[in-house]
């Protein structure tokens, strides 16, 4: 199954609805770390959990959230990297060149 297709239906969480909201408003060729989503939802130090929303994803842009370093998703690099470039972000092998 590919990334970002609903997985399982469940009552939505109100850490996994704010998370859903700060990476909803994500534009374009901005990028976020975990742990950033983390922060902006209220809840730092939960940048795993912010992994595991993502997991679970109906949609969201998910090639959107990064590692701290900028690396991307294991296993899915090729699909997050040809969607981020196509979004005008720079990359440098499998991650994000932080500017």
């Amino acid at each position: 199954m590919e990334r970002g297709q609903p997985r399982r239906l469940h009552a939505v969480s109100d850490f996994e609805s704010r998370v859903r909201a700060v990476i909803s408003a994500l534009k374009p060729g901005e990028v976020a770390t975990y742990a950033e989503v983390a922060e902006e939802a209220g809840h730092p130090g939960a940048a795993r959990a912010v992994g595991n929303v993502l997991a679970e994803s109906d949609g969201l842009p998910w090639w959107r959230v990064v590692t701290s370093t900028g690396r991307l998703v294991p296993g899915h690099e090729d699909v997050q990297a040809r969607r981020l470039r196509a979004e005008g972000v720079p990359l440098r092998g499998k991650r994000v060149v932080v500017r």
